[in-house]
């Protein structure tokens, strides 16, 4: 019930509306962070030290991204449709884009949110904390047990990933970003081949 009524609201906003809420919402996430890292790192250069210009971008970032990608599709595939039923709050958010405003958005939710949910919350507080407040803070999948449990899921392989490569933002940005803005596109160019 809560669910369809997100995206009665979603899919009345204006293309306009729904970037000016999808940016707030990011920003509110940077200031959360930022104000968290303040209090939480010893000072800003261990902070700094979370990213790290390597080699395990690709080949854990780049690669986990993909492999993610790949399952979801071939689960899309397999499973009902009713499945990955968001009521059309993905839809609303990716289908009217282009292929620049979606790699824009997802960079953007990519580095705000790994930002807080794997550089502050689980380098502070552990991987299981990090993916359940991840899990709880996209309140969009609440009440539909499946997209719950991929997110939950999903934020684990994540916070894996960050272990597996000592600790490097950058790694999980881009498989973050990776995950999004293929299936961003999907979305995109599911909807126009239905059109």
């Amino acid at each position: 019930m809560k669910r369809n009524k997100q995206a009665e609201i979603i899919k009345q906003l204006t293309k306009e509306e729904l970037s000016f809420h999808l940016y707030i919402t990011q920003l509110i996430l940077i200031v959360i962070s930022i104000i968290s890292a303040f209090f939480l790192f010893k000072n800003f250069s261990a902070f700094f030290n979370l990213f790290q210009l390597d080699s395990s971008i690709f080949t854990l970032g780049l690669t986990n991204g993909i492999i993610i990608v790949v399952l979801d599709i071939v689960f899309m595939k397999i499973l009902p449709n009713h499945y990955y039923d968001d009521g059309g709050i993905n839809e609303s958010i990716f289908k009217n884009r282009s292929i620049t405003e979606i790699a824009l958005l997802t960079a953007v939710i990519a580095i705000c949110e790994e930002l807080l949910f794997r550089g502050v919350i689980q380098t502070h507080f552990g991987l299981i904390i990090a993916s359940v407040i991840f899990a709880i803070v996209h309140i969009r999948y609440w009440g539909h047990w499946f997209l719950i449990f991929n997110i939950l899921l999903l934020s684990f392989w994540m916070g894996l990933v960050y272990e597996w490569s000592d600790h490097n933002l950058l790694v999980t940005i881009m498989m973050h970003f990776i995950i999004d803005f293929i299936l961003g596109l999907i979305i995109k160019y599911r909807n126009k081949n239905m059109e």
